[in-house]
């Protein structure tokens, strides 16, 4: 076996009455699994992953492009006030356009492994495994979803309040809506709309944005988790969940990278819903609205965003990677 795939730790050796000192794989690596298992079980985590938590992506969104604070006063009051509005469906406008972004996970999470495996074989370290990595998986992942992701923002935000203040519309592209307008229609309109005006560069409005954005975000999410997990294995006591240790070590990544990347999440979406010219543009814009507030706005949402994804997809994540561990490694996995 390959003995830079494995992380040799202490242990308690499954079955046995005594304690002793086994080793135990601590990142299964890309060659270790049964990919026929792994794909269908990453996308049905991922679904579900998603249907759980994308409430917090439409708040989160709400607060961002909102002039101050003239709408909500917070994340809880967005909740409430989109809820008592428009219900439950109202928490999920954009869902069926965003999911596509499950598709795309494959190509994220391939790529992720794909370039872990190439700077194994030429012996890098783990950390600078997981910088790199998670780059290059963003820049795949979000040069398939940007278009969608631009369909979805836009009908996120369709209804809310405009204030007289803002130079900002939340409904540029006129699309009209109303009770007797299904949501599939309304993102049918949303992609003509964009076509018609911009063309197919349209759909990829943002898109350097959202590359500054998530590229760092991803790239230090992976190089924060294996951190975390590094330095929690060291201060846990043996007989700790391993499983347990890399969902809090994905959640206090998440924190990390969120409150690093926070301002340019919110240029990314003014810039793909309010149709603004650059990101210079979008970043005066909100510096004239929010001064020093521009850091923080949309923050509690997207922590909790980022927490609770984070830790949901890490538990899923290494759970399917357990799952589909070949037979050979199982007798050295830790859950």
């Amino acid at each position: 076996m390959n003995r830079t795939a494995i992380s040799v730790a202490s242990g308690v050796t499954s079955g046995s009455s005594n304690a002793l000192d086994a080793p135990y794989i601590r990142t299964i690596e890309w060659d270790m699994m049964d990919k026929a298992k792994f794909f269908p079980l990453s996308m049905l985590s991922s679904f579900s992953v998603r249907c759980c938590l994308f409430p917090l992506t439409v708040i989160k969104t709400q607060l961002q492009v909102q002039y101050k604070s003239d709408v909500y006063k917070g994340m809880f009051d967005c909740a409430y006030k989109i809820y008592r509005s428009e219900g439950i469906p109202g928490l999920y406008r954009g869902f069926w356009i965003s999911s596509v972004q499950i598709v795309s996970g494959v190509f994220y999470i391939s790529t992720y492994e794909g370039v872990r495996h190439i700077l194994n074989d030429i012996g890098a370290g783990h950390r600078v495994k997981a910088l790199v990595a998670g780059g290059c998986a963003s820049l795949v992942g979000q040069t398939i979803i940007v278009p969608f992701d631009v369909i979805s923002q836009h009908a996120m935000v369709l209804g809310m309040t405009v204030h007289a203040g803002a130079k900002s519309d939340l409904n540029p592209l006129g699309i009209k809506t109303g009770p007797d307008r299904s949501r599939l229609n309304i993102s049918i309109d949303i992609a003509k709309e964009i076509m018609q005006r911009d063309g197919f560069r349209g759909f990829y409005r943002g898109y350097t944005a959202s590359l500054m954005a998530y590229v760092p975000n991803s790239a230090m999410w992976w190089a924060f988790y294996h951190l975390y997990q590094d330095e929690l294995c060291r201060i846990c006591p043996p007989w700790v969940s391993h499983l347990l240790i890399q969902c809090v070590a994905g959640s206090l990544g998440g924190f990390t990278t969120t409150i690093l990347t926070n301002p340019l999440d919110i240029v990314r979406a003014r810039l793909q819903v309010q149709r603004l010219e650059s990101m210079r543009v979008a970043f005066q814009e909100l510096w004239r609205e929010e001064k020093l507030n521009c850091f923080f706005k949309g923050l509690s949402a997207r922590l909790v965003q980022s927490a609770a994804f984070s830790f949901s997809i890490i538990l899923g994540y290494e759970t399917i990677k357990r799952i589909s561990v070949d037979e050979r490694y199982k007798h050295q996995i830790r859950w």
